[in-house]
């Protein structure tokens, strides 16, 4: 059985290699923007969106150089949110996969841009490969891929983040869940959705995939939280003790550390129940779930 950790260590490099074909060039105008988007996509993430779209995929029969465009593409959207939510308007950390966070290694503005240069470059991959891919399929996705990043997604999902912060709603425990699933959990389930668009799965398959993906947000962003507490930078890859600081909407927050470690578990125990319902790569989910749920430990 290959574990999620070995098959991020096969997929990830080349999932870089379709990266690196993909990006503009450092050298071709402007310079100074193309090397900022390279400095930032390869920073060391760890690839696990574009692992999600190969893996749901595979699960139902696309072969993987039909899905790495599409993996690529979410590594790129992944990378614009970190770029933007770093900045000093929004998160403001200087740190980010344990080296200076873009707006500090170059400036502001750049960021900015950077940014919004990555979210285009995915979102006009998306639209444009597999090139053998008919054009109801690449419509699809990118549908599916917007609506995930928009309002009613990540976008959404930060800024109701940003409102919360230091001014809890009444309802606090339904705001903080509904935060993370769309400012995380929103292109987590994208990913898993546009490996089963490429797969061209039915509707059954894709109410699946969304119902994991659900799961993992959550169970991602809990251990965020979880680790924003008891984690330190090197393990981060950003500064630590941050939410508490800023009186961010946490399950550690409004929880406690022991209550959160309790909500963690139920939540992986949920997305391992989905996993029985997968055609194919049942163990490989298994192991991701897992992977997501002891990050702390």
């Amino acid at each position: 059985m290959t574990s999620f950790e070995t098959f991020l260590e096969t997929l990830a490099p080349r999932v870089d290699e379709v990266l690196d074909e993909l990006l503009p060039a450092a050298d071709r105008p402007p310079q100074r923007l193309h090397a900022a988007l390279r400095y930032s996509v390869f920073a060391g993430g760890k690839r696990v969106r574009p692992s999600l779209v190969v893996m749901a995929g595979e699960a139902y029969g696309a072969k993987r150089e039909t899905l790495l465009p599409g993996a690529a593409a979410m590594e790129m959207i992944h990378t614009f949110s970190l770029v933007h939510d770093d900045l000093p308007a929004l998160d403001d950390d200087d740190l980010r996969r344990g080296r200076a966070s873009l707006h500090k290694a170059y400036d502001e503005a750049l960021a900015i841009l950077a940014g919004d240069a990555l979210l285009n470059l995915g979102l006009l991959c998306v639209a444009r490969r597999p090139a053998a891919a008919s054009l109801a399929v690449r419509a699809r996705a990118m549908e599916m891929v917007a609506e995930a990043v928009g309002t009613d997604g990540m976008i959404g999902g930060q800024m109701a983040d940003l409102e919360a912060e230091a001014n809890w709603p009444e309802n606090p425990q339904d705001a903080l869940e509904s935060i993370h699933r769309r400012k995380t959990g929103a292109l987590l389930t994208a990913s898993l959705r546009l490996g089963g668009v490429y797969a061209e799965v039915d509707e059954s398959a894709d109410r699946l995939l969304h119902q994991l993906g659900d799961g993992l947000g959550l169970l991602f962003q809990i251990g965020d939280d979880i680790l924003d507490v008891v984690g330190n930078a090197e393990a981060l890859g950003k500064t630590a003790g941050k939410d508490a600081d800023s009186r961010k909407l946490t399950y550690p927050g409004l929880f406690g550390l022991e209550e959160s470690r309790r909500r963690l578990a139920a939540v992986e125990e949920e997305a391992l129940d989905l996993c029985a319902a997968l055609p194919d790569q049942r163990a490989l989910f298994e192991s991701l779930i897992r992977y997501l749920g002891d990050r702390d430990h």
